[in-house]
């Protein structure tokens, strides 16, 4: 079975303040747009079978500027539904919240067409999105790559190794990264995490993540 290949969207002017950003489709900045195209050649080492994006533009057009063709746009890959705390940094939500937390607490809710999601029901979805993933592994030799959110992705990386969704809050993500979940003696692994293209390509350790990776 081949590798599964995260790709977290590139940078927004909201990933840049640190609002949460789901269900409102904000574009990449310029910079946002430079890490897609980096992203090109680390994804080009891979034998891809299979992509799948996002429904939002900031996905969207992160798999096209990365030179990932022809993928299937799948609405089980968007951003954790954050209702009420849609736009708002956590910083915010700190001030009267103090011991707020999303990966446990979840979220408020928000208006109908934006109700929220619990972290088991974005686990759910993250479930959902794995067999779609796994039909098309079993499909055909090769990797499947997927471009989604920070925070999904998080949690679609703690199911996949048999973890609990609170688990997600484990794996810190950052914009424009790519990450490699693979299999060894049978079991799923972390093969490579919140990769770089320009630290991969240079060989130098890889940077710790940037602050606004840290939410969203």
């Amino acid at each position: 079975m081949g590798d599964l290949l995260l790709v977290r969207h590139g940078e927004t002017a909201w990933s840049m303040s640190g609002r949460h950003t789901g269900s409102t489709d904000v574009p990449l900045t310029d910079n946002g747009r430079e890490q897609a195209r980096r992203l090109g050649p680390l994804i080009a080492r891979h034998h891809i079978a299979a992509a799948f994006v996002s429904p939002m533009r900031r996905a969207r057009e992160t798999a096209e500027l990365a030179g990932v063709g022809g993928a299937r746009v799948d609405a089980d890959l968007s951003e954790w539904d954050y209702g009420g705390y849609e736009g708002i940094t956590t910083v915010e939500i700190h001030r009267e919240r103090p011991d707020w937390f999303l990966f446990t607490d979840g979220v408020t809710a928000g208006p109908p067409e934006h109700p929220g999601e619990s972290p088991d029901a974005v686990g759910e979805r993250a479930e959902r999105m794995l067999a779609k993933i796994d039909a098309a592994l079993s499909e055909s030799e090769g990797s499947v790559v997927v471009v989604s959110h920070g925070h999904f992705l998080r949690v679609l990386t703690a199911r996949r190794l048999g973890l609990t969704a609170q688990s997600g809050a484990l794996f810190q993500l950052g914009t424009g990264t790519m990450s490699r979940l693979s299999t060894e003696h049978r079991r799923h692994v972390v093969a490579g995490w919140n990769v770089r293209p320009d630290a991969y390509c240079s060989h130098e350790p890889l940077a710790p993540a940037d602050e606004e990776s840290k939410e969203r």
